[in-house]
């Protein structure tokens, strides 16, 4: 039995999924005829409580593009120093958007309101001009970490004060909203851009749909074909985003569930040193031993991990994992480590 926690990027379309697939009526979405894709654009823009919605390939592309119609060459974009935005998107910002970008800190990759208005450049020609702030939601290199509404509520208070733009990366926003329990529409109102990741926990093999107002999804339509991302009979696919949306949101407490109770046997193990709140899905803990040492030891047994830093381990949970699965990786964690 293999158990594959690196990613919850990781996971097959189940039958029910590939039926709707198969089933799915499609058409040219470059030339906005694709009537599923419609579909699956207009559903999220109405549960975020927006205007439009745009379908990519990718996260990277959705936030790459939310990034490129919010800023100007010059400007400048706020973001935690480990977002994802600036961490693992091929230095994107830069290279798309002809932007620089000021690095904050903050506890599990979450920022503040007061750090993020202590950062706003002053209007001088020395400086580059901010434009842009990103929130990460939840936080991939912070465990899975999430913003509640207050503390979203005063960065944008803080952002509509100075004239900024407020993007989410909500990659794992479903993830998000379930664990601290407010909605879609709630969260959705305080941003500009909002990009929602269909092919992590909701478990649809492909694709990301970027959301805003109409004037700007207009815009991002064309940023999307310069990029390479116009797709023809993408419906297919955007069926899978559809079924995930109606089937696999409520199910995400479960791969929480399952994080929380074995990142309570991590912490009981004497090869780790510190385990991080658990809060949704991924657990990241640390190890006595090299990261890369301790995974070669858990893929011995069929585990697959991620290493995260020199003595850092990423686990995700997924709807692929199974109680089978949790039994099974809760034995050889307590037998062998």
């Amino acid at each position: 039995m293999t158990i594959d926690l690196r990613s919850d990027t990781l996971t097959k379309p189940t039958p029910a999924m590939l039926e709707a697939m198969m089933n799915a009526q499609v058409g040219d979405d470059v030339f906005e005829e694709d009537p599923t894709v419609i579909a699956l654009e207009n559903k999220l823009a109405a549960m975020f409580g927006k205007e439009a919605g745009i379908f990519c390939p990718s996260g990277s592309m959705t936030n790459q593009i939310a990034i490129r119609i919010s800023t100007q060459p010059q400007d400048e974009v706020i973001c935690h120093k480990h977002s994802h935005v600036y961490m693992y998107e091929g230095g994107g910002m830069m290279s798309n958007s002809h932007v620089s970008v000021k690095l904050l800190e903050g506890e599990r990759g979450l920022i503040t309101a007061e750090t993020i208005e202590e950062n706003i450049n002053a209007d001088n020609v020395h400086f580059a001009r901010t434009a842009l702030v990103c929130l990460e939601n939840t936080m991939n290199k912070g465990g899975g970490s999430c913003y509640d509404l207050k503390s979203i509520e005063a960065i944008k208070q803080v952002c509509t004060k100075n004239n900024l733009r407020l993007h989410l990366d909500g990659a794992r926003i479903f993830n998000a909203i379930v664990a601290k329990g407010y909605t879609a529409t709630e969260v959705g109102k305080y941003f500009d851009t909002i990009s929602v990741c269909l092919s992590k926990g909701l478990g649809a093999p492909v694709g990301s749909v970027l959301l805003g107002t109409k004037a700007g999804i207009k815009h991002a339509r064309r940023v999307r074909k310069s990029f390479g991302g116009g797709m023809r009979q993408v419906g297919f696919l955007a069926a899978a985003g559809i079924f995930a949306l109606t089937h696999n949101i409520e199910r995400l407490k479960i791969d929480h569930d399952r994080a929380q109770h074995i990142g309570q046997v991590l912490q009981n193990l004497q090869s780790v040193k510190v385990v991080y709140p658990v809060e949704t899905n991924i657990i990241i803990f640390e190890t006595k031993i090299t990261a890369d040492e301790y995974v070669n030891q858990l893929s011995t047994h069929g585990i697959k991990a991620a290493p995260f830093g020199k003595h850092a381990i990423r686990m995700v949970f997924h709807l692929d994992i199974n109680d089978e699965m949790i039994n099974r990786l809760e034995e050889i964690l307590k037998k062998s480590f």
